[in-house]
C-alpha cells in the first residue's frame, strides 16, 4: 500500500515537471517570435500587384496605370485612356467615324483606326504604325506622341515595363550605394513599405539605377527601371542628378508677335444689307484693328456665307489698321449644333474661313458664337482648338467673343472661358447688355461696377491672363420708355448712338446728372405721359472704362460698334494705348 502511494506521488511530480517544461518551451517559442518580429528583418518575398496582370505594365510618376501597352520599341503603342489622363485630356475620339483628333498650338492631327495615313494641318502624313483597337480600347503609336507632346519612354525588355515621362517633368535619379568592391552576393531588400518587417518585392545590387519618388530620413521611395517600386533604406541610396524632361517650346505665333508690346484698340464694323463706304467713315484716331461682321454660318454642314469687301481691307491697311473678320453662328442654336457635331463639319467651316482670310488678305478671325445650347459648349471649344493651329499657319490672330458669366443657358453657360483663354490669342469680353433690349426693368447698358466685376470674375475664376483679355465697351445706350398701365409699369427700349443721345439732350435742354452708383451720367424726361430714361455713354463713362482697362492691365479695348461713336469717343479710347 505504501509503495503504491509513493509511485502515485512520483508520477504526479513527473507530470508537473513535464507541464512546466512544455510551458517553458511555449514561452521560448513566443519569445523567439516576438524577438524576431520586433528585431529581425522579414525575409518573405512577394510579387508586385501588377505581376501577371499586365504583359506590358505602364507606370507614370511611380504608379501603375490601369492598362497595358502594346508592341515594343518603335512599334510601341499606348492606350488612349492613359494618354488622355496623363498627356492631353483634350484628345478627341469620334466613335462614329472611328477617328482621333489631337491638337497642339501648332498642329492639328487627324487619325483613323487601322490607317497609316494621317492628316497634319490638313496635309497627308504617313505614320510608321497605325492606331489600333483591341478589346474596345484604342492604342496610339508612341512615336507620334513623342513628336507632338515631347513625352519620353523607358521600356524594360525583361519585365516589359513602360515608364512614361511627360514634358516639363523633373526626374530625380539615383542608384543603390554600397562598398567600393561589393561581393557578388551583396543585395539590399526593396520592401513594400518603409519597415524592415514588411515583405520584399526585389533584392537589388549596389550600382542599380533607380528613380527617387520620395524620401524621408530613413527610407527612400524608389522605382527601378524594370518597374519595381518600393522602399530602400536611405543608407543604401546615393542621390544622383535631377533631370528635367524638356518642355515643348511655346512660341508666340508670328501674328501675335506683332501685338506683344502693343495694346489692341479694336472697333467692330456692323455690316448689314449695305456695305459701308470707306470714304464715308472718317478718321478714327487710335484705332488699330477693325472687325467687320462679314461671315456667318448658314447650315448644319458648316458652310459659311461671306459679305467681305476687298476695298474695305485695302482702305484699312492703307491707314495702318489690321482687319479681323468677324465670323458668327447666325445665333441659330440648331444650325450651330449640327455644324459643331463632327470633325468633318467643323473642318468645312474652318477651311472656308481660311480661304476667305487668304482671299481678302485678313489679319485675323474674330469668332462670335451666341445663343448656343449648353450641350454644344465642348464642341465649340474643340472647334477653337482645331482652328488655332491652321490659323497660325496662315498668320492670323484668333480671338473669340464671350459674355460676362451668368446663369443664362444659351448666352453664357456654354462658354468654357478657362479653356478658351488657353487656346486663343485674345478673349474679348462683351461687357455690355447688363440691361438688354427686352429687359423687364430699365437700367444701364453697362454700369461701371458691373463691368469691373464681370472682368475680374473671369480673370480670377477662369485664370485668363490679363494681357489676353480685351474689354469690349458699348458706344451705344438705350432710351428706356416707361408707361403705367393698370398699375404696372411697361418698359420698352431703343438703342441709340452717342451723337443721337447728345442731340436729345440739346433738344430737350436736359442737364445730365452723374450717378455714383453706376459711374455714368443720367438724364430723364417725360413726353406724352411716358417717362424716358437714359444712362449715357459719353466721354465720362468711356474714360472710366479706359482707366479700368489700365488698372487691370488688359490686352486692350474693343468697341461696339463704329457707327454709334461720336468723334470724341475715339479721342478718349485712344488713351488705352498708354495701358502698357
Amino acid at each position: 500500500m505504501k509503495n503504491t502511494r509513493s509511485a502515485y506521488y512520483r508520477g504526479r511530480r513527473r507530470k508537473r515537471r513535464g507541464v512546466k517544461w512544455l510551458f517553458g518551451l511555449i514561452l521560448i517559442i513566443i519569445g523567439g517570435y516576438l524577438i524576431s518580429s520586433q528585431f529581425l528583418p522579414n525575409r518573405q518575398h512577394v510579387d508586385p500587384d501588377w505581376k501577371g496582370k499586365f504583359d506590358k505594365p505602364i507606370f507614370y510618376d511611380g504608379a501603375i496605370m490601369d492598362y497595358s501597352a502594346l508592341g515594343s520599341e518603335d512599334s510601341l503603342k499606348l492606350p488612349l485612356p492613359i494618354i488622355q489622363e496623363v498627356i492631353d485630356p483634350h484628345i478627341r475620339y469620334e466613335e462614329e467615324s472611328r477617328s482621333v483628333i489631337l491638337t497642339t498650338p501648332k498642329k492639328l492631327v487627324f487619325l483613323k483606326t487601322d490607317e497609316k495615313t494621317a492628316k497634319v494641318n490638313n496635309k497627308p502624313m504617313n505614320l510608321l504604325f497605325s492606331p489600333e483597337e483591341k478589346d474596345g480600347v484604342l492604342y496610339l503609336p508612341v512615336h507620334l506622341l513623342k513628336e507632338l507632346y515631347g513625352v519620353e519612354i523607358h521600356e524594360d525588355a525583361a519585365s516589359g515595363a513602360v515608364l512614361l515621362y511627360t514634358a516639363g517633368e523633373s526626374v530625380q535619379k539615383g542608384e543603390v550605394s554600397g562598398p567600393a568592391k561589393p561581393k557578388e552576393s551583396l543585395k539590399y531588400p526593396l520592401r513594400v513599405e518603409p519597415n524592415i518587417h514588411k515583405p520584399i518585392v526585389a533584392d537589388v545590387k549596389p550600382g542599380t539605377k533607380l528613380r527617387i519618388l520620395d524620401h524621408g530620413d530613413y527610407w527612400y521611395h524608389v522605382q527601378l527601371d524594370d518597374g519595381y517600386t518600393g522602399y530602400l533604406q536611405a543608407k543604401h541610396v546615393k542621390i544622383g542628378e535631377s533631370v528635367d524632361i524638356p518642355k515643348v517650346a511655346e512660341e508666340l505665333s508670328p501674328a501675335k508677335q506683332k501685338w506683344k508690346s502693343k495694346v489692341v484698340n479694336l472697333t467692330w464694323e456692323a455690316v448689314y444689307e449695305v456695305a459701308p463706304k470707306p470714304a464715308n467713315i472718317g478718321e478714327m484716331p487710335g484705332v488699330n484693328v477693325v472687325s467687320p461682321t462679314w461671315f456667318s454660318l448658314i447650315d448644319k454642314e458648316g458652310n459659311v456665307k461671306s459679305k467681305a469687301d476687298i476695298n474695305y481691307v485695302k482702305w484699312a491697311h492703307g491707314r495702318g489698321m489690321q482687319v479681323w473678320g468677324l465670323f458668327n453662328n447666325s445665333f441659330d442654336p440648331d444650325v450651330t449644333s449640327g455644324a459643331l457635331a463632327s470633325f468633318d463639319n467643323r473642318m468645312t467651316t474652318i477651311l472656308q474661313m481660311l480661304q476667305y482670310a487668304k482671299l481678302y488678305d485678313l489679319d485675323g478671325i474674330n469668332i462670335d458664337y451666341e445663343n448656343v445650347y449648353t450641350k454644344d459648349g465642348d464642341n465649340l471649344t474643340q472647334f477653337m482648338r482645331e482652328l488655332r493651329p491652321l490659323a497660325q499657319e496662315y498668320g492670323l490672330v484668333v480671338s473669340i467673343d464671350v459674355t460676362p458669366k451668368s446663369n443664362s443657358e444659351m448666352w453664357s453657360a456654354f462658354l468654357d472661358r478657362k479653356s478658351l483663354g488657353e487656346i486663343v490669342d485674345y478673349l474679348i469680353l462683351m461687357a455690355y447688355d447688363e440691361h438688354w433690349a427686352a429687359s423687364p426693368v430699365a437700367g444701364s447698358v453697362a454700369s461701371l461696377p458691373w463691368t469691373a466685376s464681370s472682368a475680374k470674375r473671369i480673370l480670377d475664376e477662369d485664370l485668363v491672363p490679363p494681357e489676353k483679355m480685351i474689354m469690349a465697351v458699348p458706344l451705344y445706350t438705350r432710351v428706356w420708355s416707361e408707361t403705367e398701365k393698370d398699375g404696372k409699369v411697361e418698359v420698352k427700349s431703343k438703342a441709340i448712338g452717342m451723337t443721337k443721345a447728345q442731340k436729345i439732350i440739346e433738344e430737350k435742354k436736359l442737364k445730365p446728372v452723374f450717378s455714383e452708383e453706376v459711374g455714368q451720367n443720367y438724364v430723364e424726361y417725360t413726353e406724352d405721359r411716358v417717362r424716358n430714361r437714359i444712362w449715357l455713354e459719353d466721354e465720362v463713362s468711356l474714360q472710366a472704362r479706359v482707366e479700368l482697362i489700365k488698372s487691370l492691365k488688359l490686352g486692350g479695348v474693343a468697341s461696339w460698334n463704329r457707327s454709334f461713336a461720336s468723334d470724341k469717343a475715339w479721342e478718349v479710347l485712344k488713351g488705352v494705348t498708354q495701358a502698357k
